[in-house]
């Protein structure tokens, strides 16, 4: 992976648009290589590299912030052959820091959010980040009851058979215990007893594991846990879930009671309550790094007060009362021996650099991303070029610069194509962008496939025993073109044309349509990811869904959108996160004849469950749409906008006919006068207060 030079304050909206869409796609490949498939595909610090600018994007414009916002995002679904565990709590990911002034700017964005002075300290833990394997252990009155990996951090796979057999793990817990607590920790494997098992791998012919945190991953993944059982895993614990029957005022606290409780912690954990010492601790850890028993790739930075965490709370993949400061990456040297072009389902050409396997840092690498065409060009990428990839941690690596010494006499500059790889449509480029695209649309067969492979995936249809060769081949074979077509295959003689076929015996067949035949009722927020509709990832499918209910409502409201002076687009724009951008592109779907006969055919096929909201009992703003506008004097704007949203409010960013109630403070000035305007309900901070019991 290649990133632009361009500085993020010099991009153009259309560039910075261009940029964020194929930022989503290649983290979102990523996160499902790391999370789901523990086989990694870029080093952590390439990794980092593209959040980091995908957040510096997003805060310059704020307005083309996407639906499948890798910011909104945490890991990969759970993969097939475990039972799937929903998280009490969901398990959240970490933002990252990179830099001292990124600590820093951590430390000064918890005061501006709390409102503090700008010299008072804030008190931390300070904990080495183990490269390992997350989980969650639910214990009801002390007893181990189920465990689960992190998955895609709402839902994980079900490892409670295999946490059974790591000892750094306690069936009970000693001493005063909560009725009921989720421990969350991370599995991981020695520097020494991965050693041991790969020499003993290597001894039977077996196939030897990339890095300790491969191990420990593959080892707790087990179908069988007596494998698990036989592989020297430890643990450490830091974190909890849903908790019943006790609190405690500090994360301190929280350890020191799993020490009692009987898990192991990391005695490297301290307390400091200075940006200074908090760099301190990271640079003596960095010191100590390599003589350590087990990888750590930085340290955990958490809010010592539960109190200031509680009012702090999360942006939607990430607490904002943590951080994790990452180590510097590793670097080596390979050759590129091929440079392909991918097409994906929106029709995006991404060149993808195939290098001759490299170890760096004990994980062998064969291939980066080179982004765009743009980058090839700059960094004059070519096919035999020797190149310098830096890596940090377990993923892909990034291409740093060729070495011109190095190149073969007879080399040639890389010519990016003009026409698609797969259908050979006229791949353009629009101006401004910084992405080739297939004109090819629905006609790209790997546009095409893309798209269906999206609609059975996990987080959408999810039909069980419908991969991606399998779609591949029934789309080869005409089988299934659009996704309403594998609702209709078994009225279309589906049973017939699949008996005899490779790998589809009677069982087989009837599993498929059994699965399939589970899915006519569908969730009206997996309905909407499930179309595939530019810049609607998950989160906001569930906004959409929150905000219309009901799919009859949403398609009314879609079409309606479609002139820009209606209601309906106003009240489109007026959702939280939603800008005109994505606006844009939700109306233009359903502009489009072909769209609409799909989402129709669909529907008719379908019971699409209308949308619950979350139980939010003696809420007094739980369902209502509410703004706010003016200065808040109590909590800062964002504060206020995720307390409302955690009583089962929507935001919204503006004020519309639907708006139910608007908070303003001092200064209020447009919105104020639009809700006056429309005869919406305004009180002041002190009213809204004492609305909501605060």
């Amino acid at each position: 992976m290649t990133l632009r030079k361009t500085p993020v304050d010099e991009l153009t909206e259309k560039e910075a648009k261009s940029e964020l869409k194929i930022l989503a796609t290649e983290i979102a490949l990523h996160d499902a290589a790391y999370h789901r498939d523990d086989a990694p595909t870029i080093t952590d610090a390439a990794y980092d590299a593209l959040r980091k600018r995908n957040e510096a994007i997003e805060k310059r414009f704020p307005k083309l912030i996407r639906a499948d916002s890798p910011s909104s995002k945490v890991g990969a679904a759970a993969a097939t052959g475990f039972k799937k565990v929903q998280h009490a709590v969901p398990m959240l990911s970490l933002g990252n820091a990179f830099t001292d002034e990124d600590v820093a700017d951590f430390v000064d964005r918890i005061r501006r959010f709390l409102d503090l002075e700008a010299d008072e300290n804030v008190e931390m833990t300070a904990e080495p980040k183990i490269d390992g394997l997350s989980f969650s252990a639910r214990y009801d009155s002390g007893r181990l009851t189920v465990a689960a990996t992190r998955g895609d951090g709402a839902e994980g796979e079900d490892i409670t058979a295999n946490i059974r057999a790591v000892n750094a793990v306690p069936d009970f817990l000693m001493g005063d215990v909560p009725k009921v607590i989720e421990i969350r920790g991370e599995v991981y494997m020695t520097k020494a007893d991965f050693a041991k098992l790969n020499a003993a791998r290597e001894a039977k012919g077996a196939k030897t594991f990339a890095n300790p945190r491969n191990a420990a991953a593959g080892s707790l993944r087990q179908l069988d846990p007596k494998i698990t059982a036989e592989r020297p895993l430890k643990a450490f614990t830091y974190g909890w879930g849903e908790v019943k029957g006790m609190a405690w005022e500090t994360q301190w606290e929280f350890l020191q009671n799993l020490k009692a409780w009987g898990f192991p912690v990391n005695p490297r954990t301290k307390v400091v309550k200075t940006v200074e010492a908090m760099l301190k601790e990271y640079n003596k850890l960095g010191e100590d790094r390599a003589g350590l028993a087990y990888d750590i790739d930085g340290m955990v930075y958490k809010v010592n007060r539960i109190d200031l965490q509680k009012r702090l709370g999360f942006v939607s993949r990430a607490p904002r009362w943590a951080m994790a400061h990452k180590y510097s990456a590793e670097r080596a040297e390979t050759v590129v021996e091929n440079i392909e072009v991918q097409v994906g389902r929106t029709g995006t050409l991404t060149p993808v650099a195939r290098l001759k396997p490299v170890n760096v840092g004990g994980v062998v690498v064969s291939n980066a991303t080179l982004h765009n065409e743009d980058e090839i060009a700059r960094k004059d990428i070519r096919v035999g070029d020797t190149v310098v990839i830096q890596r940090a941690g377990d993923v892909i690596p990034q291409v740093l610069e060729s070495i011109l010494a190095k190149r073969p006499k007879d080399s040639k500059p890389y010519k990016f194509p003009t026409k698609c790889p797969a259908c050979g449509s006229h791949a353009v480029r629009e101006e401004g962008e910084v992405a080739r695209r297939c004109t090819g649309g629905l006609y790209c067969p790997a546009q095409s496939v893309e798209r269906l492979k999206h609609f059975v995936s996990r987080n959408a249809f999810d039909i069980e025993g419908f991969g991606e060769k399998n779609i591949e081949a029934f789309f080869t074979d005409e089988l299934i073109t659009s996704p309403g077509d594998l609702f209709t295959l078994e009225k279309r003689g589906g049973r017939k044309l699949l008996t005899g076929r490779e790998g589809w015996a009677e069982k087989s067949i009837d599993n498929l349509f059994a699965a399939i035949e589970r899915r006519r009722t569908i969730s009206f927020e997996r309905f909407i990811y499930a179309l595939g509709i530019r810049q609607v990832g998950q989160a906001t499918a569930r906004l959409l869904a929150q905000a219309y209910g009901s799919f009859a409502a949403w398609r009314k409201a879609m079409t309606a959108a479609h002139d820009h002076e209606s209601d309906a687009w106003k009240e489109l724009n007026a959702i939280e996160q939603i800008g005109e951008s994505m606006a844009d592109d939700l109306v233009e779907f359903f502009a489009e004849k072909h769209n609409r006969e799909i989402v129709d055919a669909l529907a008719k096929e379908l019971a699409i469950e209308d949308f619950v909201q979350p139980d939010t009992s003696g809420s007094a703003i739980a369902g209502k749409t509410v703004v706010f506008t003016g200065n808040l004097e109590s909590m800062s704007r964002g504060e206020a906008k995720a307390q409302a949203q955690t009583l089962g409010a929507k935001v919204a960013g503006s004020v519309s006919k639907k708006t139910d109630l608007v908070v303003a403070g001092p200064g209020a000035g447009s919105k104020l006068k639009e809700a006056e305007a429309l005869g919406v309900k305004v009180v002041s901070e002190q009213e809204y207060l004492k609305l909501i019991g605060g």
